[in-house]
């Protein structure tokens, strides 16, 4: 394959990733910014024209909304590499100790779990925001 190939290939792949993980915000997200549009439209009379001003806290859900989402971009990439190095590592770690499943899953599970999306609760630290996962219990080797 030649160089500008592979190079169309690669960008076609990031195009296809970035796509995807819109996507899964989309759908993650999604809820709770149509939950406040039918708020919003509940709120206001239906004659009404004139506009009303947002109220200080919704302008704030608002704003925690969108650092939300601009920092799940970076966090959630990290997130994901870290994921896939973690599965490789435990892999690895499987294949070396001769299948040992448990070996594999104390370094699966905090590099797998945790959360991948930054809520607007984790911002205001209602909710801890884990990178790590927190292993069920602590692996006997």
């Amino acid at each position: 394959m030649s160089t500008s190939g592979i190079r169309r290939a690669h960008t076609i792949g990031s195009r296809v990733i970035g796509m995807a993980l819109c996507l899964l915000l989309v759908v993650v997200m999604g809820g709770s910014v149509l939950a406040h549009v039918e708020e919003m439209l509940e709120a206001s009379p239906a004659n009404s024209h004139d506009i009303q001003q947002p109220s200080p806290s919704r302008t704030k859900e608002a704003g925690l909304q969108a650092a939300s989402w601009l920092l799940t971009l970076p966090y959630g990439a990290a997130k994901v590499a870290y994921a896939i190095g973690g599965g490789v590592v435990g892999g690895l770690a499987w294949a070396m100790t001769g299948g040992k499943t448990e070996v594999a899953k104390s370094v699966w599970i905090p590099s797998m779990t945790g959360d991948y999306i930054v809520q607007p609760q984790h911002l205001t630290k209602e909710k801890p925001l884990r990178f790590l996962g927190v292993p069920p219990e602590a692996p006997s080797f």
